[in-house]
This record gives structure tokens, sequence and C-alpha cells, in this order.
């Protein structure tokens, strides 16, 4: 399984700042794909893209704030009715993922919900650096502090000798520092300019750490209205929705 490129669906916070669409990264390999995060607009940004979500087989959910997970059921009715599959689509998530998952989609589309859906819909609880493999693509969950009950995550995604690092959201840790060492990119959250916070970076910690991390590019993301006002101040590469990355 090779990882070809990362289509950045949505870069904003949980306010859109700046307009930007919520968060969602769509990682394409040779035979399947994989979603990180799946914010409301992911859908729609896909079709602005002129992305087929039929090759995704995974969705990889880092917490359950609605920016990074609400969504799902849109993505539960279109392959239901719109681009319907017969095989599994896997959920992968904090703890109570599944429960969490199911009631928004009956909250959403409560008639859709009580009626069988036409393809396996597998849920897998992630735990704090216990690896797992999704269609020839490696996953490692690791704890980041940010929402507390449930633990929110970041993760390393390895395929075909690469290796992407997602941040997730997430307070200063220095567990990013070594996450990210021989990485091929460092997909990292940067929700504020200079307001410390406890669940979210800034990108003066950002900045500060920046010789520490050890990946091959780092590209900035989940960007905030601080750091969109005060963007021709930072030196660091700054994420777009509809950004394409290539290997």
């Amino acid at each position: 399984m090779q990882i070809n490129r990362i289509v950045i669906l949505g870069t904003g916070d949980a306010f859109s700042a700046g307009g930007r669409l919520q968060s969602s990264y769509l990682i394409e390999c040779d035979e399947s794909s994989l979603l990180l995060d799946c914010g409301p607009a992911a859908l729609g940004s896909l079709k602005q893209n002129k992305i087929s979500a039929g090759p995704i087989d995974a969705v990889f959910i880092s917490h359950l704030h609605g920016d990074h997970f609400a969504g799902l059921p849109f993505f539960f009715l279109h392959y239901t009715y719109i681009q319907p599959r017969s095989r599994p689509l896997t959920v992968i998530g904090p703890p109570r993922i599944k429960s969490k998952a199911l009631q928004l989609f009956e909250i959403m589309y409560e008639d859709a919900a009580a009626e069988p859906l036409p393809y396996a819909l597998e849920f897998i609880e992630v735990e704090p650096g216990k690896p797992l493999s999704v269609n020839g693509i490696d996953i490692l969950p690791f704890p980041v502090p940010h929402q507390k009950q449930p633990q929110s995550f970041g993760c390393v995604i390895e395929a075909g000798g690469r290796k992407i690092v997602y941040s997730g959201d997430s307070g200063w840790t220095d567990e990013l520092v070594a996450r990210s060492q021989n990485a091929d990119l460092f997909l990292c959250e940067c929700s504020y300019f200079s307001t410390h916070t406890a669940t979210h970076l800034n990108y003066a910690q950002i900045s500060q750490n920046r010789l520490r991390f050890g990946a091959k590019r780092i590209v900035l993301t989940h960007l905030g209205e601080e750091v969109l006002a005060r963007r021709e101040e930072i030196d660091m590469e700054l994420a777009s929705d509809g950004m394409v990355i290539k290997f």
C-alpha cells in the first residue's frame, strides 16, 4: 500500500475562522483511502474538489467534538442513496465512538437511522499506543491533551514507507516531538497565534520547538482567527482548504 497524496478538505477551527471548512484530511493510497477526521462539510468538500467518496474504506476520528466527527452521518447516507457500497466502512476513534456516531445519525436522520444499512458499519475503539492496521495502512494512536473524556488522540499513519503524523486538536505535549521524528509530513494544529491554552497549540509554541520536530515537512492547520489575522508574521507553511500534498 502506497500513500500517493493528501487532500486537505478543511483547515478551520470549530468556528470556521475565515470561512474555512472544518477539520478533514483525505489520505489517498493505491487501493484505498483513509479520512482523518470528518468535519460537517467533509463530504461537500470532496464534491467541490471533484473527488469520489467511493475509495474511502476507513475514517479515523481524533476526538468527539462536532467539528471533527459531525460529518459522519452524511457519509452514511451518501453510501446508502448516492454511491451505494457493499464493502464495510470502518470508523476508528476514541471510546464511545460507536454510540456517539450512531446517536448523532439518529438525531440528524431518525428515519434513515432506523433502517438497516446496505453495508457493514464497523467501529474500532483505539487505545493509546496500541497499533492497528486497516487495509494495509498502519495507524498508531497516541494521547494528546484536549478533550479529557473520552480521550483525544493524535496519530501516526504509515504505508508504503511513508510516515504522516497528525496532531488532532492538542495542547502542548512533548509527545508531538517524539512522534514527528522522521515523518514525511506533520499536520499540526495551530489554533492561536500567541494566546495560551492547555487544550490548543499556538504559533509561538510551535515556532519555538520547530527544530525539535523531526518531520521533513510541517504544515499548520486548524487555524483560528488570531492566526489568520497575523499570517504575514508566520514563516511556517499554512494549510488551505483544497490543498493537495503529493508524495
